[in-house]
């Protein structure tokens, strides 16, 4: 069991808690009309470039899912069209959490302070923040901050916003490269991994893996250890 309670649980939403479900999204609009190898080739392609295009300078997230199509179509080699990014995007507020999310935050947020840090738009992420069941003392957006993550800005901006330091949160996330390893890089000791298949393990990165946000509590020590299966 966990000896250090945190001040505060911080999150990542999009992936971690909401069902983020852009490659679902980009097979909807684009199934018809790739095969299976290139629809697999396209998809692969959107993540990589939603990546490349959140560590610049700060644009509108419809700015980083039309760029990112547009560069996947060209690489796929079909036709953009601006309306068919729009139709991803439109989605996103419609997703709701993973299964196990709900229950898990419901038994955490009675004792500690929750908090989130997301990738979002300040008109896109109470929708889907709304359909996590549990109450946020914060939520904070990269539009706030003015920048995305992995770029460090928004941690620093939300440990200001909270008044406190990296070591009084645990940071809670289900990628490395959008937020464990930053981080890590900052000092932020106490990390949760949920490990939903995204990403291959790290241990470098030194964190506690819960494949589930149903681990949760044991990992902020509220409960006994469950076994990673």
């Amino acid at each position: 069991m966990s000896t250090f309670r945190p001040k505060y649980i911080t999150f990542d939403c999009y992936g971690t808690l909401t069902n983020f479900d852009m490659a679902g999204a980009a097979r909807r609009v684009y199934g018809e009309r790739l095969s299976p190898e290139a629809m697999a080739s396209f998809v692969e392609a959107f993540r990589g470039y939603r990546l490349d295009e959140v560590l610049g300078p700060w644009k509108p997230f419809l700015e980083v899912v039309q760029n990112s199509i547009e560069r996947s179509c060209k690489r796929i080699g079909i036709q953009f069209k601006p309306e068919d990014a729009q139709r991803i995007y439109d989605e996103v507020p419609t997703w709701g959490p993973h299964p196990d999310v709900p229950a898990g935050l419901s038994r955490v947020a009675k004792e500690i302070p929750l908090v989130i840090l997301s990738n979002s738009m300040n008109s896109l992420i109470m929708s889907n923040v709304e359909k996590l069941g549990a109450p946020f003392h914060i939520v904070i957006t990269a539009e706030e901050v003015g920048a995305y993550k992995p770029l460090m800005k928004g941690f620093e901006y939300m440990l200001d916003k909270l008044g406190c330091g990296p070591e009084d949160i645990t940071h809670v996330s289900s990628s490395f490269r959008y937020d464990l390893m930053t981080a890590y890089d900052l000092g932020i000791k106490s990390k949760v991994w949920v490990n939903r298949g995204h990403e291959p393990a790290n241990p470098f990165y030194e964190y506690t893996e819960i494949k589930d946000i149903g681990g949760l509590a044991a990992a902020v020590g509220l409960e006994p250890v469950r076994e990673v299966a």
